[in-house]
């Protein structure tokens, strides 16, 4: 069985490559950002470009998708309703059983030791076992 390019993890990192470059903008230099600290985080991390134009990257499942609008980077986390988030990293999404997201805006810095370690939790979640991942 071929695989479908758009599914090849070398043609995905391509068309993130790619994205990040046609943004020119704040909004590149936040999703390569971005990009670097999840795979800091999570060096193993499979890229994925998925419903015709979004980056996302996964390991055992989704960790989170990285989408770009006109005025902000939007990290959405697959399982964010089932992390924990001392930080409060999320401010967006907040009211959905399942999904929580990260909105970032021009000038905003990132907390990245705390995204890091949201990261991993993300990881070891999508890592566990089924019963264990239900609350």
């Amino acid at each position: 069985m071929t695989k479908n390019p758009t599914e090849s993890t070398e043609f995905a990192s391509d068309l993130i490559d790619a994205r990040i470059a046609v943004l020119g903008d704040w909004r590149g230099a936040m999703l390569a950002r971005i990009r670097a600290l999840i795979k800091e985080a999570e060096p193993e991390v499979v890229e994925e470009w998925k419903w015709r134009g979004t980056p996302v990257w996964s390991r055992n499942g989704i960790i989170c998708t990285g989408e770009t609008y006109k005025s902000v980077v939007k990290m959405t986390f697959a399982k964010g309703a089932a992390l924990a988030d001392p930080a409060k990293l999320f401010n967006s999404s907040l009211d959905g059983n399942t999904r929580r997201a990260i909105d970032v805006h021009e000038g905003e810095a990132v907390n990245e030791e705390a995204l890091k370690a949201l990261i991993r939790e993300a990881v070891a979640l999508n890592k566990a076992p089924k019963a264990a991942a239900k609350k």
